[in-house]
């Protein structure tokens, strides 16, 4: 997926937002915003998708909107077709999800469920160093694949 300079390509980057961004308090997971900041940096341009509707409200309040192109709902189950069926204006070509089971059927990322505030968590610079450091073509071979 990089180009012949070694420079990965700009993604279209899908984040969940319970658990992946936001713990059950709805505290904003640390480096959340920071990781953001670098990946918009870097070109990516980034979205934010739930199950439980379109979270703008959480956005605007976690000051991620300068970040964030726009807000959608996410598919909860047979991904693939539903992600057609919603007729998004933008295909994702990454996402982050707690649950593992969105990055295997869509290509992305798998990130451990933040629940509860933790100043040690550090899978959103995890999420980075594997964006912007390694080869995407592993992360992306299973957006054929529906589970």
């Amino acid at each position: 997926m990089e180009d012949s300079q070694g420079n990965v390509p700009s993604l279209n980057i899908f984040f969940d937002m319970d658990y992946t961004l936001l713990g059950m308090d709805g505290g904003l997971r640390p480096g959340a915003r920071e990781i953001m900041q670098r990946l918009k940096a870097d070109g990516h341009t980034l979205y934010v998708w739930s199950g439980t509707g379109i979270r703008w409200t959480e956005v605007r309040q976690h000051k991620l909107d300068p970040y964030v192109t726009d807000c959608f709902v996410k598919p909860l189950n047979s991904f693939v077709e539903a992600r057609e069926r919603l007729d998004l204006p933008v295909r994702p070509d990454l996402v982050i999800d707690d649950y593992p089971e969105v990055p295997a059927a869509l290509g992305g990322i798998w990130v451990r469920p933040y629940l509860f505030d933790n100043d040690n968590d550090d899978e959103m610079e995890r999420v980075y160093q594997m964006i912007s450091q390694r080869p995407l073509t592993a992360l992306l071979a299973h957006q054929s694949r529906d589970l």
